[in-house]
């Protein structure tokens, strides 16, 4: 397959680009390469650019990564040839740095500690800085253009008497989101960092250990979810057993990227100790609460909006419907910044059943709105074929912000929500009504205080400061 540089390219998915999956496993006895392997092939969902597994076997560490999805990666010969009881996988949407196999992850890198493999899940905002200051103190030389080689080089090369105590230090350096994996020949250490933005859980395999971004990975390798790790803490597994700390310094409160509840999880993940199907199933319970519409039909834009719609469905007593057929071996292609190309591609994605739809209204679920690229096409599909009328209900709020903790969110020019007002963004996309969940509406939906999520794209808020805007691609610009 061949991969576009990612300075050229554009998505043809209007919905915001997902966040890494990191898992790792650490089970005495064992050969984790498979179970490495098919927990990270249940968050595929998280980033379809490159794969990798890390195993060590106690003396050495081994590694195989890719560029593609999990299964075109590995090989069984690739996993035969990972042996080890304890193993780390990563499957990457880069959020800092191109899309090239050097940023592929897990990382290795060599330091006072030996050497380390490490995965990483968010965006550290201030890893320009961290670079500079890091070349200066221990000499490192940066071979690739990612944030997480600056988070491996600091586990490797920073003082402590233990995990704990270096994870301690780091956190004082370190701004924004990780959630991390990392291995060294012997152990095991999950990191979650002080404003819990991006999730990690915990299950118990066999006489062994788990941990990984979301509990859909622990379902399907057999594992028992224990629990959420806090914001903050650090878990170290080796076998002397399991131990956690949690940095003093943390956030009192977790601010979880919201969008882990409308978008990017799994709806069958448990997310903040609640099943994200009934959360989504909430969200579209209080967008009909809040915009009510005469209709025959309410449909959703599959997949991802499904949930939305059926609890809209059911709230309002409306028969939900599916209109629009996917074709489920359309991929997430890298394809020309043309709008044509665009716009053919969502036709590829979806088909309309053009004999349920003639004469009748409907309201049209979306989970959310970037460009208006996919939303604007589905209208054109449903009145091409013969909807009387199509509003358009969307369970999120309008997006007026980009993300600065691990999502590719587009930029504020391409955010229409930025750029045009509601009605504007209605008549830009065909619709015959268009209203967004309220930010109270979609707190209600996931049982959320102000203080418990990251609502930094709906609002321009952020549970710390940051620039206006990143570029992805500001490392390999001093390269």
């Amino acid at each position: 397959m061949h991969f576009r540089s990612n300075k050229d390219q554009l998505f043809t998915n209007d919905s915001p680009r997902e966040a890494c999956g990191v898992i790792g496993v650490y089970v005495p006895e064992m050969e984790v390469s498979k179970t490495v392997f098919f927990g990270l092939f249940a968050l595929q969902h998280r980033g379809q650019e490159s794969a990798g597994i890390a195993v060590s076997n106690g003396e050495n560490i081994r590694i195989h990564s890719k560029m593609g999805l999990v299964s075109q990666v590995f090989r069984e010969d690739d996993l035969e040839y990972l042996k080890g009881f304890l193993g780390i996988g990563h499957t990457r949407y880069s959020t800092m740095g191109g899309s090239k196999i050097s940023n592929a992850q897990p990382l290795i890198v060599d330091g006072i500690r030996g050497n380390l493999a490490v995965a990483h899940n968010g965006n550290v905002i201030n890893a320009d800085i961290l670079r500079e200051e890091i070349t200066k103190e221990w000499g490192v030389t940066f071979e690739r253009s990612s944030d997480t080689e600056v988070i491996a080089e600091l586990y490797a090369n920073t003082p402590g008497k233990d995990w704990f105590d270096v994870s301690s230090t780091i956190m004082r350096r370190l701004s924004g989101a990780y959630s991390l994996v990392i291995m060294n020949k012997n152990e095991l250490i999950a990191v979650r960092d002080p404003l819990g933005i991006r999730p990690l859980c915990l299950g118990k395999l066999k006489n062994g250990w788990i941990v990984a971004s979301e509990t859909v990975a622990l379902d399907n390798i057999g594992a028992e979810f224990i629990r959420e790790l806090e914001n903050g803490e650090t878990v170290v597994i080796n076998e002397n057993g399991i131990k956690s700390e949690i940095w003093s310094g943390r956030r009192n409160s977790h601010a979880m990227c919201i969008f882990e509840h409308v978008y990017f999880a799994r709806p069958d993940s448990i997310i903040d100790g609640k099943l994200t199907y009934q959360t989504r199933l909430k969200m579209g319970s209080e967008l009909w609460k809040e915009s009510p519409i005469s209709a025959d039909f309410v449909t959703g834009v599959p997949d991802s909006s499904t949930p939305h719609a059926v609890g809209l469905a059911r709230e309002s007593g409306i028969p939900y419907l599916e209109t629009l057929i996917k074709n489920r071996y359309v991929g997430r292609t890298f394809i020309q910044p043309d709008q044509t190309v665009r716009d053919t591609d969502v036709k590829m994605k979806f088909n309309v059943l053009k004999s349920v739809v003639k004469n009748k209204k409907f309201i049209v679920v979306d989970d959310s709105i970037v460009r208006s690229t996919t939303i604007k096409r589905v209208v054109s599909l449903l009145r091409d074929a013969g909807a009387s009328e199509v509003h358009v209900r969307v369970a999120a709020p309008p997006i007026k912000s980009t993300c600065h903790f691990g999502v590719d969110m587009a930029t504020l020019n391409e955010l229409i929500a930025y750029n045009m007002t509601n009605d504007q963004i209605k008549t830009k996309i065909g619709a015959d009504s268009l209203s967004y969940l309220s930010l109270e509406g979609l707190l209600k939906s996931v049982e959320g205080s102000e203080n418990t999520y990251c609502r930094g794209c709906f609002t321009g808020e952020y549970p710390i400061p940051v620039q206006l805007e990143m570029d992805k691609f500001s490392f390999e610009k001093n390269e």
